[in-house]
């Protein structure tokens, strides 16, 4: 049975828990340390932990920094029980906030929906305690999405994997007359919570760090010499820009209350020179992490390269990266069609095929 944290949530660009337990079981036993430099919402870390192997991972992205350490480190249901009976407590003697200027969130949202969000948005320490952490995700998962289907949605009508743009946003609800629900936050992360926490917690404890890739062996000083196998899937060239597609998630965490376009670079260069450079200096970052025979496996993909393009990208990149070790490929990679895009749904006009791509490399 899958276990409800893996799917905490909704977030693209993702590999299935699967792929991970296969290269677990190919390339580590119990006990090894397994490390993932772009963890997203973290399923290499967490389904390491669940198979007895200690698991760490960064990523540039807070809410993927958010749900990828929530899942890894996730505290109990009474703490957070506590910790949620404690903040309704504190908003009921809360002064109302103000809202955020414009249309957008006034449409989103219902209004006591809205300050409960606002309130919570202020109060949770998320970077620093795993109970609002772990809080903080759960909101993110319900934050928006089909509120149409279901009562865990928050939002006004919206994709649950992505954020659409708040002028495109009011109006397609405007034309459809779409009026946001009347939902308590409370109830909903409650409920939720008691769900995804309702399975057996995995026994070792992981790690993830709000980081770049390219600092990863400064993020976890003390796993150098240690990682054994790292499974990852890097931002794809010009595909997508996390800051725009994840931005009421962003916001909620403490960003902008407008997307930020392209301030996330790495996710959309647009120079496959730049590209691998970047992949060579993420690689870098992992140089001291890891040891003699560590294995690589990394699943890319992109509508500019031919998968012997990919292949020798990546290659090339691990062997600049990891200079003072001996990069060897265990296979010509292994292809699968990405099934369902997120494109096709909210991006007319693209290319319906697709293609993702899965290399292994050894160090010596």
């Amino acid at each position: 049975m899958r276990h409800p944290l893996h799917s905490i949530c909704p977030y693209f660009a993702m590999f299935p828990e699967d792929f991970v337990t296969k290269q677990l079981l190919a390339y580590t036993e119990r006990g090894d340390t397994v490390f993932d430099p772009f963890c997203g919402r973290g399923t290499t870390v967490f389904e390491s932990l669940l198979n007895g192997r200690h698991a760490s991972g960064v990523d540039i992205n807070p809410v993927a920094a958010c749900i990828a350490g929530a899942k890894a480190d996730s505290p109990t249901l009474r703490s957070v029980h506590l910790r949620l009976t404690e903040l309704k407590a504190a908003l009921s003697e809360a002064e109302e906030m103000a809202s955020p200027e414009g249309d957008f969130f006034r449409a989103c949202f219902h209004e006591t929906t809205l300050q409960q969000l606002l309130f919570l948005r202020r109060e949770l320490d998320w970077k620093n305690s795993r109970i609002d952490k772990f809080i903080a995700a759960v909101i993110l998962g319900a934050l928006h999405g089909e509120s149409h289907k279901t009562p865990n949605c928050l939002s006004n009508r919206m994709p649950r994997t992505i954020s659409t743009k708040p002028d495109y946003s009011v109006r397609w609800w405007l034309a459809k007359g779409l009026t946001p629900p009347e939902r308590n936050t409370f109830e909903v992360v409650e409920s939720l919570v008691k769900f995804r926490l309702s399975s057996e917690r995995p026994k070792l404890r992981g790690g993830v760090k709000l980081r770049d890739a390219r600092l990863a062996e400064k993020a976890f000083p003390s796993l150098e010499n240690q990682v054994k196998l790292i499974v990852t899937s890097p931002p794809y060239l010009d595909t997508t820009d996390y800051s725009e597609d994840q931005w009421l998630r962003l916001w909620f965490l403490g960003g902008a209350e407008r997307p930020l376009i392209k301030k996330g670079r790495d996710d959309r260069h647009t120079s496959a020179d730049l590209y691998w450079k970047f992949l060579e200096e993420a690689w870098a970052g992992c140089s001291k992490l890891v040891q003699k025979g560590t294995v690589i496996v990394i699943r890319i993909g992109g509508a500019k390269f031919s998968k012997d393009e990919l292949f020798e990208g990546v290659g090339s990149s691990l062997r600049e990266g990891f200079a003072d070790r001996r990069v060897k490929a265990l296979h010509k990679g292994e292809t699968t069609e990405i099934k369902n895009r997120q494109t096709n749904a909210f991006r007319p006009g693209t290319t319906p095929e697709r293609y993702e791509h899965d290399f292994a490399f050894s160090l010596t």
